[in-house]
């Protein structure tokens, strides 16, 4: 059982963490655009013509062609490009093949039966801006033990995402807690290594206080005795509240609830 300050150090540790990587030059203030490719050659460069525009210092307009044939991507560079001809790894296999031009990085990215081009800038300005991400005061009361309630072994729930496409994710079970007299449900997607659940979840304060889509949150690994702690204090935004370029995915309907958690990150405004 945390005090009351070990708490609070925990979640300050937390968001520290979390702010150092959201300073990642590779992380997703970085983002400048995204582009879905089409069937056959896909040209990539400064031109404005291009499939694939890419901005940057010295970038020329013909970086080279991302040829889509049969789901798979294979990059030939424009001759004079310092890049190599290579097949493309999306990031429906693990970590996608990255390709660096000046400030630039790019990679090919898997969305439902599209495939695109997301790329990323070390010199983005959202990047050089970013001053942090508010949150909530620290409240140990939003730090909840609830139960699971495990599903059936091939359990799946319906996510869909900003840009439409929807997926069937395994689901271990729903996060069941008690707040201000009333019973809640989350249904759960597994989480990171460790055995952690994932909640994607909509609450009273979106479009408010906190981000209109929602906020995420990862659990403690779930207790022996089927209970697992629940720390609102560690809710935080979904990459779409730093970047259009985003593909986040939305809380499912049963995971929106009509609670007001004063908890956690709140909404992100970039300075102008």
């Amino acid at each position: 059982m945390l005090t009351p300050e070990q708490h609070a150090a925990t979640v300050a540790a937390w968001r520290a963490a979390r702010d150092t990587r959201l300073r990642n030059p590779d992380g997703w203030l970085a983002l400048v655009g995204l582009w879905w490719l089409q069937a056959g050659e896909n040209h990539v460069g400064a031109h404005p013509s291009s499939h694939v525009i890419l901005h940057g210092h010295e970038i020329p307009p013909r970086v080279g062609s991302m040829w889509l044939e049969d789901g798979r991507v294979r990059f030939v560079p424009h001759e004079g490009v310092d890049l190599p001809e290579i097949a493309l790894e999306d990031d429906r296999e693990g970590e996608p093949t990255v390709l660096e031009l000046g400030t630039l990085r790019f990679h090919t990215i898997g969305r439902g039966e599209r495939i695109g081009v997301r790329v990323r800038d070390t010199a983005a300005p959202a990047l050089r801006a970013f001053s942090g991400v508010d949150s909530y005061p620290v409240d140990p009361g939003w730090r909840i033990r609830a139960r699971v309630e495990p599903a059936s072994a091939d359990a799946t729930i319906e996510i869909a995402d900003v840009i439409g496409a929807v997926s069937s994710d395994a689901t271990p079970g729903s996060v069941v807690f008690d707040k201000d007299g009333v019973t809640w449900r989350l249904a759960a997607l597994e989480g990171e290594e460790g055995g952690s659940l994932w909640l994607i979840f909509g609450d009273a304060t979106n479009g408010t206080t906190t981000y209109g889509a929602g906020r995420f949150l990862y659990t403690e690994p779930p207790a022996e005795d089927g209970t697992v702690v629940v720390d609102f204090n560690l809710a935080y935004n979904p990459p779409c509240v730093f970047s259009p370029y985003a593909t986040c995915p939305l809380p499912p309907p049963q995971n929106k609830l009509a609670l007001r958690i004063d908890a956690g990150e709140l909404d992100y405004h970039a300075e102008a």
